[in-house]
């Protein structure tokens, strides 16, 4: 689904998208957009920032509050000059961003990736259970002492990736690569953004974690009793 105002925009999407094969939908408003969304869940949503009635941030706060959509990934259009409103973003739940002007080729590349990563992970993958945390990489949630964790894809990603493999450090770029492939645009400091998202879900005080550590100038590890 593409929520975007500028006409020539959603046609130039909704072409090179069609073309590849995928069925598209769009909306004009943010409100009408969310209402959309809520009503008929896409598998992808294609999301500008400066809408009118409800902004594409404001869009992407209600849909990781939302259960039921905590999971939809989510591509940001956004302006060469909205570096701060890519951040913000982000930090709400956005997985990637293109930046207008755009080429339709990459666009279409994004939207791949995107799916891809939210793809069931092959028969290798296996319930981990820490502690009062468990990981399930089948239906893709975790729960802490019994109460499911409001975990986006990507989310869900990152903190399996690190469960399963407990008190080894990753740098950013690790992380970036294994988890969301060489086939993205986010920056290393976007890792930042996720962990601490990850924290505040995860961690009884996210001040002071118990498994999602900071390594000063290595990276990133999930820590267990074991280590």
């Amino acid at each position: 689904m593409v929520v975007e105002d500028d006409k020539d925009i959603v046609e130039l999407v909704r072409y090179n998208l069609e073309k590849d094969g995928y069925q598209v939908t769009a909306s004009g408003d943010g409100a009408t957009g969310l209402a959309q969304i809520r009503k008929s869940p896409p598998d992808l949503l294609i999301l500008d920032l400066m809408l009118p009635k409800l902004s594409g941030l404001e869009i992407c706060r209600e849909i990781r509050r939302d259960d039921r959509l905590g999971r939809l990934p989510i591509l940001m259009l956004t302006a060469r000059g909205e570096e701060a409103d890519r951040v913000v973003g982000l930090e709400l739940g956005a997985d990637d961003y293109v930046t207008k002007p755009f080429s339709p080729r990459e666009l279409v590349a994004r939207v791949k990736a995107l799916l891809r990563r939210v793809q069931p992970p092959g028969d290798e993958a296996k319930l981990l259970e820490i502690g009062g945390l468990r990981v399930d990489p089948i239906s893709y949630r975790a729960q802490r002492e019994g109460r499911t964790l409001p975990l986006s894809t990507l989310e869900f990603r990152l903190l399996y990736y690190l469960a399963s493999r407990p008190n080894r450090v990753f740098s950013r770029d690790q992380l970036l690569d294994a988890v969301w492939g060489t086939d993205r645009f986010v920056t290393p400091r976007s890792v930042d953004v996720y962990v601490r998202r990850l924290r505040e879900k995860v961690e009884r005080n996210p001040e002071r974690p118990e498994y999602l550590k900071t390594v000063r100038g290595a990276g990133y590890l999930f820590e267990t009793a074991a280590s």
